[in-house]
């Protein structure tokens, strides 16, 4: 048990009884899908979620600048997201804030302080915030709005009168770029989820029906003229009796597609249905009976019918069939099982998926998606420390790259691929315009506007890096092949703020707590705070999991644009203690090594 400064921010929902009552589920999922969006704003600001409620969350925050900024911004994107949504569906917030001494007890914290941030919760006005004086005197002066003074109260079991100033979305002045993170008018089109096609054939072709899924995400998302969730956001709701209505409202979904696999012998029974889960009407349906050497073209016929009746739903119009994927289906059963590997993100895993994936490739050379999930994985395992990062191995991630987008040049996961691999090698200009192509490919691909991010990143652009990022985890729903939290972790380390540093750190590392870089940055940061035993654990956690880490060979892989951003990174490994090693600053412009 400890004490210590903190600034509070404590959240309800206005009239959630009334919600519950009428529609209890229906409010529940629409809830988890707002907090889910308000997350990344939380972290951006430095945050934690001490606790959720079930009609609120209770957060902390190092500074009161920082917490009020972040309730600036969550209720400005509330308002945002409740401008979408039919007025019985609106869902407000009300937000109370005060700073003081806190009481931080097995990640709970308590006290009179916090107890006036939850009085202060019962004034805001729905949709706005309440501060205590206290906390408006500290933070005034850095806030991007104007605040109006809503004079004293008294609150119940709080001996002194409090001060009140408010402030709510409305004649508010113009949100700074980074504070919020919203799509244009000309991306809020339909929103489509494909849940899991259930498996009705034997337990060991579960992976066939998780692919034929993952396939057809794949495929649709290749249209650009609706948004299509990741795997990660619909993949969760495999196996449980939940509506679709429900599943719909907790991932923000306009429409849903389900179906079944059924495979027997050489023979493949496909359903699918095109849901409008609102109304629960059918839009559309179809049953395909297809002996397996004809999968393919059953593949590309569903997926042609269903962006048909999506495009007829939508705009009124056709849609053409995607690419077929690859014509050997041993290749294709080889990639499927590969990516269920992939998925559980283990390095075993990724071992036997890299191996899977390689067996694909060799069976059919011209699988473009393939080749871009086996230069993805080569990547995360140099990141997450697993291999080595070889000349030769980033030589043939620069080739499989390529070739993804000479076999699909209307892949902008490939395009994604390509740019990540040029960005990351010093190639800042044939990055950048990859990552271009890939977002001009298909506008709603969240992957590939957090690869523009790291562009951005690399070059030294962090504020519109964090934009990016920070986009792509609100509407990319945490896809494994991007590592969205590093990447904001460095970002605001390489911008000084390095409380929300320790915020994306954390949660990088709840998902990976081996993750290299996550740990590296993590050590740095606290460094920079002078948090100078927490940095020196941080460190010595660091070199536990990779004992021959030297700040010069880790280095060697950053070929980031700006030299001071470069110098800034060094300086806080070297305050955290990590060995220096033996060699000089790399430059960017030196050519890779191996990695560490």
């Amino acid at each position: 048990m400890e004490r210590r400064l903190a600034a509070i921010v404590c959240a309800d929902v206005a009239g959630y009884s009334r919600m519950m009552g009428a529609d209890e589920a229906g409010t529940h999922a629409a809830f988890k899908a707002h907090r889910t969006a308000i997350h990344p704003i939380i972290l951006n600001h430095g945050g934690r979620v001490v606790k959720n409620t079930g009609d609120g969350f209770l957060l902390e925050f190092p500074s009161i600048v920082g917490a009020t900024e972040a309730a600036i911004a969550i209720q400005t994107m509330m308002a945002e997201r409740n401008h979408q949504l039919p007025a019985d569906r609106a869902m407000q917030f009300r937000l109370g804030i005060h700073m003081g001494d806190v009481i931080s007890d097995e990640d709970e914290v308590f006290g009179d302080d916090v107890n006036i941030a939850v009085r202060l919760e019962s004034v805001s006005a729905p949709g706005g915030i309440a501060i205590s004086a206290k906390a408006h005197g500290e933070a005034a002066k850095h806030l991007s709005v104007p605040l109006t003074d809503a004079g004293t109260h008294r609150f119940k079991n709080i001996n002194q009168p409090v001060g009140v100033w408010t402030w709510t979305p409305e004649g508010a002045a113009p949100r700074r770029a980074d504070a919020v993170v919203t799509l244009g008018q000309q991306y809020r089109t339909a929103i489509v989820g494909v849940l899991p096609f259930a498996n009705l054939s034997g337990e060991h072709d579960e992976y066939f029906s998780d692919g034929l899924t993952e396939d057809l995400i794949h495929a649709l998302s290749l249209q650009s003229f609706y948004r299509v969730l990741s795997r990660n956001s619909t993949f969760p709701f495999k196996g449980k009796n939940v509506s679709t209505r429900l599943i719909a409202r907790e991932i923000d979904a306009t429409y849903l597609i389900e179906g079944s696999v059924r495979r027997a012998g050489t023979k493949v029974r496909v359903t699918a249905e095109l849901i409008a889960p609102e109304t629960g009407e059918q839009i559309w349906t179809g049953r395909y009976d297809r002996d397996i050497g004809d999968l393919f073209a059953m593949q590309d016929e569903i997926t042609t019918n269903l962006s048909a009746a999506l495009a007829t739903e939508i705009f009124r119009a056709e849609a053409s069939a995607p690419a077929r994927l690859t014509t050997d289906v041993t290749a294709w059963d080889r990639f499927l099982k590969g990516l269920s590997h992939y998925y559980r993100q283990t390095k075993e895993d990724f071992d036997t998926s890299i191996a899977l994936f390689r067996e694909a490739i060799a069976l059919d050379p011209k699988l473009s998606i393939a080749h871009a999930y086996l230069v993805t994985i080569q990547i995360q395992s140099i990141q997450f420390g697993w291999v080595k990062g070889t000349r030769e191995l980033w030589a043939e991630a620069r080739h499989l790259a390529e070739t993804s987008v000479r076999l699909d040049p209307r892949s902008s996961f490939a395009f994604s691929c390509l740019s990540w691999v040029d960005v990351i090698d010093g190639r800042y200009e044939a990055g950048m315009d990859a990552a271009n192509r890939a977002v001009a490919l298909n506008p709603y691909d969240m992957g590939a506007r957090g690869v523009l991010g790291i562009c951005h990143f690399i070059i030294g652009e962090h504020r519109k890096a964090i934009e990016l990022f920070s986009m792509a985890v609100q509407r990319g729903n945490s896809d494994p092949r991007y590592q969205w939290a590093t990447l904001n972790a460095f970002s605001h380390y390489l911008l000084g703020q390095y409380d929300a540093t320790l915020s994306w750190a954390r949660e990088q590392l709840y998902l990976n707590p081996n993750h290299l870089q996550a740990l590296a940055i993590r050590a740095a940061a606290l460094a920079q705070l002078g948090r100078a035993e927490e940095a020196t654990e941080a460190t010595g956690v660091l070199l536990s999991n990779y004992p021959t880490l030297t700040v010069d060979r880790h280095l060697k892989n950053f070929h980031w644009k700006q030299a001071d951003d470069l110098a800034h990174y060094r300086e806080g490994l070297l305050k955290a203690g990590v060995p220096l090693g033996k060699l000089t600053l790399v430059q960017t412009d030196v050519k890779r090594a191996a990695d560490s």
